[in-house]
């Protein structure tokens, strides 16, 4: 009797068992979309192929006063090439770039078959060195200029500080036309000493101490004290705790105030 309770038992978990429910993949719900999505990426690349049509047309615009559409269109013939929507903006609007004179780029395509680039040239602010130019922004946008600029200040500085030299000279510039001078030259040597040279050839020596603190003293004191006879000074010395010295063309010179530093100073 034990025995066949046992039995029983063991027949009715089997029966169990055999009436849990089974999964079922429906192939068509997977495949379906995975065949959409080819298709469509299909259609998609065939469209391209149709209307990737060789470029008709380059459109160069821009006010030309020291680069030319020819030398554009050389710069980017190597990628003309490539069909019109396959053609890669962003080299084409590297190349341009690499240009002398070019500041900015946009490169554009225009339905059906024209490529426009457009192109902005650096604005020249000031003469570096020798040779060089450095914009409106203070950039050196080349170090070898095939143009004179006579007109233009001459900034000078060593190797890497062009931007801070540049900057120094954004400050001074409102300052001289509210004091009625010109910039002819600012310079910063080696040991980091400021010189400035006016228009009229003399020469103020800011030093390389204290330097807002000079440049301060020159236009609020020195400066209004000499208007009457700054035709007569060869230099101004602002090399001083709180005062300055003048160089006259008559070998007279004269010091107002305050003590000497190092020549360096």
């Amino acid at each position: 009797m034990k025995r066949a309770r046992v039995n029983r038992r063991k027949t009715v978990k089997q029966r169990q068992s055999s009436i849990l429910p089974k999964a079922r993949i429906i192939f068509r719900a997977i495949l379906l979309p995975s065949l959409l999505i080819v298709s469509v990426a299909g259609a998609l690349l065939a469209g391209q192929m149709l209307l990737d049509h060789p470029v008709g047309k380059l459109q160069i615009e821009g006010s030309f006063q020291r680069v030319t559409p020819i030398q554009v269109e050389a710069a980017v013939s190597s990628v003309l090439g490539f069909g019109f929507l396959s053609s890669d903006l962003s080299e084409i609007r590297r190349l341009v770039s690499t240009l002398d004179w070019v500041d900015e780029v946009e490169v554009v395509r225009i339905w059906p078959d024209t490529l426009v680039v457009r192109i902005w040239e650096h604005e020249a602010a000031a003469r570096w060195g020798d040779k060089g130019l450095l914009n409106t922004h203070g950039v050196l946008f080349t170090d070898e200029s095939r143009y004179e600029f006579p007109e233009l200040p001459q900034l000078i500085g060593p190797h890497g500080v062009e931007s801070e030299v540049a900057n120094q000279y954004l400050v001074l510039r409102g300052r001289l036309v509210e004091s009625n001078l010109s910039l002819d030259a600012l310079s910063m040597d080696e040991r980091g000493a400021w010189l400035l040279k006016l228009n009229t050839g003399q020469e103020v020596r800011f030093g390389r101490r204290d330097l807002e603190q000079r440049i301060n003293r020159f236009f609020d004191i020195a400066a209004p004290a000499l208007a009457s006879d700054m035709d007569r000074a060869e230099y101004i010395d602002l090399r001083y705790t709180n005062g300055f010295s003048v160089g006259w063309l008559d070998d007279m010179a004269i010091k107002i105030a305050g003590h000497r530093e190092d020549p360096g100073g």
